[in-house]
């Protein structure tokens, strides 16, 4: 009755609560492109709340950034970029997002290293990010895991499908080349990351990062 009548008044809807996870691996751009769009939604969220007379419609997103030591070397060598405030460190076991009790609602692991995916594999929860990846997959929520490595070994291949077999979703760092503009590697990895916060059902793809779409504009 509550929930109702909070819906009829037009209140915002609950925060989608996500975390992500960044490991050493290269292609930390991707890492950096999917916190600069969430938080560009968080911005477009809060604007939208404080209009006068807006709709509460714009999605509301609580995000936790979990970096691994490698990863906090590698993310400004590669990228050229602060690290990002507010970090958890990966040694935290009492973070919020650490127990089935209080699940996030998806967890991104962006990129992943090959280790990071064989500890969480085998259920090790040696530190935050594996712990979480582990809470997602017994609380059955969505656990998204992108790899940056080729060519993968059978090692690989079997934790992957281990993984898979768990509930998790493998999305390799593979972007779309359909994309409009795809000579410009900014707009193929800003398609990549809304497809992930799409998959994740964090954010809806947007229309105009649609195949049908795209498909209507080269006229095919």
């Amino acid at each position: 009755m509550e929930s109702n009548t909070l819906a009829a008044a037009g209140a915002a809807p609950a925060a989608r609560r996500l975390v992500i996870g960044v490991t050493g691996a290269s292609g930390q751009i991707y890492a950096a492109r999917i916190i600069e769009v969430v938080r560009h939604l968080q911005a477009a969220a809060s604007a939208e709340a404080g209009a006068p007379g807006a709709p509460a419609s714009a999605p509301r997103i609580d995000l936790d950034l979990i970096f691994t030591d490698t990863a906090r070397q590698v993310y400004p060598h590669e990228t050229g970029l602060p690290l990002p405030v507010g970090l958890t460190p990966n040694d935290s076991y009492y973070n919020r997002n650490a127990s089935g009790s209080n699940a996030p609602d998806a967890f991104i692991i962006i990129p992943c290293t090959m280790g990071t995916l064989a500890r969480i594999a085998a259920g090790t929860s040696d530190d935050l990010i594996c712990r979480v990846a582990d809470v997602q997959l017994k609380e059955r929520r969505p656990l998204i895991i992108v790899p940056r490595e080729t060519p993968y070994s059978l090692i690989h291949l079997r934790n992957m499908t281990t993984l898979t077999e768990a509930g998790a979703i493998i999305a390799p760092a593979s972007p779309a080349f359909y994309a409009v503009g795809q000579s410009d590697i900014n707009q193929v990895i800003t398609q990549f990351v809304y497809r992930i916060l799409s998959i994740a059902r964090i954010y809806p793809l947007p229309e105009e990062q649609r195949w049908m779409h795209l498909a209507t504009v080269f006229g095919k």
